[in-house]
């Protein structure tokens, strides 16, 4: 049967990625992320035949022992590698390619009470790290990588990488933009923030201490 099929093809992507996965039989057992693609194949497919209560029942028990939440409604694509998992939410609307990878943290989602497409479409081999946000009815074209920590709110082309808060492309096909991915290295998007406060405090204590030498000289002006 084509479940049995895609199951083995997901459990086989495991084992081929992760470092950690000593095995099939490990990863079926131990691996949260498995078992909420498991959970969703036939919540999706209920859904998609209008027994969506029951569909969202089943969605609902895979949060619960996974962890992970998936939208009956969402489209998932083959070998889809749900690292660890823990805080993963895949709005309704959302469409995943082939071999996307996701870590724990990440969101597909929406940015309002928008009817129809709200979440965003991934394309193939799409790479999404940890605490990343992906909000809005866009697309994220093949070969993305979306840093650590990222807000991601518009389209992004093919082969690009993106980090910060908004996230901003800073490779295109393989050519750097700024710098480097690297999860160790990236912006920190709290520091980048405070440190456009600290500008902005500079820019307006000097027009503060201008307003004032100004007044001070139409008063002596006046005396």
């Amino acid at each position: 049967m084509a479940f049995f099929r895609e199951v083995g093809e997901d459990i086989r992507n495991i084992v081929d990625k992760d470092p950690a996965a000593r095995n099939g039989f490990e990863v079926l057992i131990c691996y949260p992320g498995i078992w909420a693609l498991i959970l969703h194949r036939p919540a999706h497919w209920l859904y998609r035949h209008k027994l969506k209560l029951l569909a969202r029942i089943i969605s609902q028990l895979a949060r619960w022992f996974t962890g992970i939440e998936i939208h009956p409604g969402a489209k998932i694509g083959r070998r889809c590698f749900i690292d660890h998992g823990m805080g993963v939410v895949i709005g309704e609307t959302a469409e995943v390619g082939d071999d996307v990878t996701i870590y724990q943290g990440v969101t597909l989602g929406g940015t309002g009470k928008d009817s129809g497409k709200r979440h965003p479409t991934l394309g193939n081999r799409v790479l999404v790290s940890s605490g990343a946000k992906v909000l809005g009815p866009f697309k994220v074209g093949d070969d993305v990588k979306i840093g650590a920590g990222s807000v991601v709110l518009k389209e992004i082309p093919p082969n690009c990488t993106v980090v910060g808060i908004p996230g901003a492309i800073v490779r295109i096909n393989g050519k750097s933009t700024t710098q480097e991915l690297n999860q160790v290295d990236l912006p920190d998007p709290v520091a980048v923030e405070i440190e456009c406060l600290r500008r902005r405090i500079v820019t307006l204590e000097s027009m503060l201490r201008e307003t004032k030498r100004e007044q001070e000289e139409k008063k002596d002006e006046d005396i």
